[in-house]
């Protein structure tokens, strides 16, 4: 495990060459990140299933958690963070999903860790990003009845009125 921060998908892939993550995102990557001993590997939108099959594969067995970031104004205004874990190696990965206004929609990652149920739910509910094939893809936090989503940056402090 390298001492200091490795940035940059080819630099990070040299450095951590054994890392079972690395080794089964080689193909899908699109950059790396290795900070403070965290590995975020950044897959394009179309493969986050193919990277989650790959990295479950390869002994990471419990999905924690997916979250969303607002950049806005910046472009890829989205976010996505899945956070997954081995118990077998003790390490974990982040993947990270880079989503554009335009186009605020991805695959479910439910058909492989059934758990992303409810985390993509409420991603969906609060920053109103999409998940195409999620079986149950409804509002979990907020009324039914809700204009908008709260934890966007450009949601109005007070409300729509």
């Amino acid at each position: 495990m390298p001492a200091a921060a490795v940035v940059g998908k080819d630099a990070v892939f040299a450095a951590m060459a054994e890392n079972a993550a690395v080794k089964a995102l080689a193909e899908l990557a699109t950059d790396a990140k290795f900070d403070r001993k965290e590995l975020t590997i950044t897959v394009a939108k179309e493969n986050i299933v193919a990277a989650c099959e790959a990295v479950k594969a390869a002994g990471y067995n419990f999905f924690e958690d997916v979250t969303g970031v607002d950049w806005y104004p910046q472009e890829p205004r989205m976010q996505l963070s899945y956070h997954i874990l081995s118990h077998t190696l003790k390490e974990r990965v982040r993947l990270v999903v880079q989503l554009g206004s335009a186009d605020l929609a991805v695959d479910s990652i439910t058909p492989v860790w059934p758990s992303a149920n409810f985390y993509e739910r409420e991603v969906f509910d609060l920053f109103g990003v999409h998940f195409g094939g999620h079986p149950r893809l409804t509002r979990i936090m907020m009324p039914e009845d809700w204009q908008g989503h709260p934890l966007r940056k450009d949601y109005p402090v007070e409300g729509y009125r």
